[in-house]
């Protein structure tokens, strides 16, 4: 019983992490991230929600979810803090120009091959 709610934690968790991942990127990358990786995730979470609800009772999953939500929300933040004490400005562009292009190159490679 608990492996199957830390499974269903860690599908919330991942699931809302890649949803909230979606609003650090630019708008070419955000739609591209939006239409391949962000309608998965959504569905990922419904279906995750769906599993909490079908094998535990409706506080657990409420309290899973919130719990989940809010871990990611907390991590998000520390990450950002982190990040801006480590990196300057420019350093921070270079690195996510990087990943934008790199999200976009891997986008275009899947659905091409």
């Amino acid at each position: 019983m608990i492996i199957k709610y830390i499974s269903f934690l860690i599908g919330v968790i991942w699931s809302y992490s890649i949803i909230k991942t979606q609003s650090v990127f630019s708008k070419k990358a955000g739609i591209i991230f939006k239409i391949f990786i962000t309608k998965v995730s959504w569905f990922t979470l419904i279906a995750a929600c769906y599993f909490g609800y079908k094998n535990f009772s409706i506080k657990s999953t409420i309290i899973g979810i919130i719990v989940a939500i809010l871990l990611v929300n907390i991590g998000f933040y520390f990450s950002k803090k982190f990040i801006n004490q480590r990196l300057s400005e420019k350093q921070i562009v270079i690195f996510k120009s990087f990943f934008e292009y790199t999200l976009i190159f891997w986008v275009v490679y899947y659905v091409l091959f």
